[in-house]
């Protein structure tokens, strides 16, 4: 079975976490992904978390797919052998600082003179232009400045930072569907063009109207914990075994069936019930009513109970319940993937399927410069010139 982007060939110079992941996306569908590291440093994810026998877990998740191949750009001979493998490319992913491929002799318009076909997708904290656009950025950053963190906490605590690359993970999403828009447009010009992709702006496209709601009504999206302005109940609840479930009621009916349900169906005749805004109103009264059946039975209990009332539930899982879980087992969320270094290691399968052409994560990330001679042999390069090129610190 041809995958969907057969033939397509990505060079990752990325590094910590959007690049990389974008790059992994493209190859979980075909691509040929190589992944260029310096010669003396290694991509940092390598050495992020934990690791089990000096082996960096995090490395093997991003890495996925990818051949790997180390390159020094800064020397000219290391940039010289980029530009021949960028020469037959369809996509570079860079996330240097804006200025550094320029500083180099590697800038889009160097490169276009290559390969005028070449998709250069560029990924930055704050994107190509404006005031910051030198700064150093991270997905910590744009968490904070894309109005993620105000938003989030409760109300009387401070703004909430995600412990995982929230921001890099939404961007990294949003670069892939970049190229393939950028892939699908050089099929009707012919030309590659430039992908600036600023890590503060997609992760602000997924918080909803907040802009909108402040143009024109000046309101301020507050924290509210877990509840919303839009409905209740809508919260998290503490069950008799110490466990929790998450509830929500976006619908007038599933609100009415869990009023049924928790034994408070009066309230659904109030009139401020009608309404998702009027419900949000009286969280307070709502909260009290979910929380007090929901903490006289085990989580297990509540799951049945909400299911068989046909109301929206879920229970909060960490790590240990999502692979015990059959639903994601059905869906096949989790991949058991062949790897030279661990084995076998489980992670995160493709987040979609496609019915004819589905991708596949056929090994984990690699070793550093695994596939260094191949790659640039491939290319013509001899052993002995390869041999001179490491000894010169380009290799």
């Amino acid at each position: 079975m041809t995958a969907p982007l057969d033939g397509v060939k990505v060079i990752d110079l990325a590094t910590l976490f959007a690049g990389p992941l974008a790059a992994a996306f493209l190859g979980d569908f075909g691509a040929d992904v190589i992944k260029v590291e310096h010669p003396a440093k290694p991509d940092p994810s390598r050495g992020h978390g934990p690791a089990r026998d000096g082996v960096g877990l995090w490395w093997k998740v991003l890495g996925r797919n990818k051949r790997t191949v180390t390159l020094n750009l800064s020397d000219p001979d290391g940039a010289a052998l980029l530009r021949r493998l960028l020469a037959d490319a369809d996509v570079l992913v860079e996330n240097f600082r804006p200025g550094t491929l320029e500083r180099w002799g590697l800038g889009p318009a160097e490169l276009h003179a290559v390969n005028p076909r070449l998709v250069i997708t560029r990924i930055s904290g704050f994107g190509q232009v404006g005031p910051y656009a030198r700064r150093p950025g991270f997905g910590t950053l744009a968490e904070a400045m894309s109005g993620f963190a105000a938003a989030t906490g409760e109300p009387d605590g401070p703004p909430t930072l995600p412990p995982f690359g929230l921001a890099d993970s939404v961007s990294a999403l949003a670069a892939a569907y970049a190229v393939m828009l950028a892939l699908r447009a050089r099929d009707v010009t012919g030309a590659g063009q430039v992908v600036d992709l600023a890590i503060i702006e997609p992760i602000m496209a997924m918080l909803g109207p907040q802009i909108t709601w402040y143009d024109q009504l000046g309101y301020v999206q507050p924290r509210l914990g877990n509840r919303s302005n839009n409905n209740a109940p809508r919260n998290t609840y503490r069950c008799a075994d110490g466990r929790w479930v998450a509830v929500s009621t976006s619908a007038q009916s599933i609100a009415e069936r869990v009023l049924r349900l928790v034994g408070r169906a009066e309230l659904i005749d109030e009139p401020w019930f009608a309404t998702g805004s009027g419900r949000a109103a009286h969280a307070d009264e709502l909260d009290a009513a979910v929380s007090a059946w929901v903490a006289q039975r085990d989580r297990d209990e509540v799951v049945a109970a909400f299911e068989e009332a046909q109301a929206a539930v879920a229970p909060v899982y960490d790590v240990r319940d999502i692979l015990a879980d059959p639903q994601y087992g059905a869906l096949g969320t989790v991949r058991t993937v062949p790897d030279e270094e661990l084995g076998e290691v489980r992670m995160q399968n493709v987040p979609f399927r496609l019915a004819e052409t589905p991708g596949e994560i056929r090994h984990a990330g690699r070793r550093h410069g695994q596939d260094t001679d191949t790659v640039f042999g491939a290319l013509g390069l001899s052993v002995e010139e390869l041999t001179a090129l490491r000894e010169r610190g380009a290799l």
